[in-house]
This record gives structure tokens, C-alpha cells and sequence, in this order.
């Protein structure tokens, strides 16, 4: 069994990732790309989260495209009314989400 060397719990219990989620500020924009087409952009995560795992469960929940780029989320299309609702579901504080 393996052990967080951060929080000493096992890593099954590890509250690390729900601390961090709870203390950090994201931002949510629209940016336009080539072609005219919109892209809904997702910043502010910190190094403690899987970016990559939240990236997958948006695109999934808004069925849509998009990919993960360091700590940030791009999403193909204008879902800024959805993606807050979806955030405070995976454990992120309504507070910290700022549009």
C-alpha cells in the first residue's frame, strides 16, 4: 500500500488534490481562434491537480473537443455557462471560479 508522502494518509484517502482544489482561483474565458471558430479556455489550476483528468471528464459531461495544455483547459465552442456548474460537481469551490 502505497503512502502520500504529502498528507501521510494512503494514497487511496489522500486529501491533497481536494485541498488544492478549494484554494485556488480559475478563470474562465472565450477566446477566438482561426477560421472565426470559439474556444472556451479554463486557467488557473494548480500543480497539485490532474489537469488532464478534469479535462477529460468536462469534454465527456459537454461532449465536445479539446485538449490540455500545461495548466490550462481548451475546449471546442462556447460552454461558459455549463463548465460551473460541472467544476463545483468535481469538487471546486464556487468562489475561486470567476467568468
Amino acid at each position: 500500500m502505497e503512502i502520500c508522502p504529502k498528507c501521510g494518509l494512503p494514497e487511496q484517502a489522500c486529501v491533497c488534490e481536494q485541498i488544492t482544489k478549494s484554494t485556488q482561483k480559475i478563470n474562465i474565458k472565450q477566446e477566438k481562434k482561426r477560421y472565426g471558430k470559439i474556444m472556451t479556455v479554463i486557467t488557473g489550476f494548480d500543480k497539485g491537480i490532474n489537469v488532464k483528468k478534469i479535462a477529460k471528464e468536462l469534454k465527456n459531461e459537454l461532449a465536445c473537443g479539446g485538449t490540455s495544455k500545461d495548466d490550462s483547459i481548451e475546449l471546442q465552442g462556447d460552454h461558459s455557462k455549463k463548465i460551473k456548474e460541472i467544476l463545483i460537481k468535481l469538487g471546486f469551490d464556487e468562489e475561486s471560479i470567476s467568468e
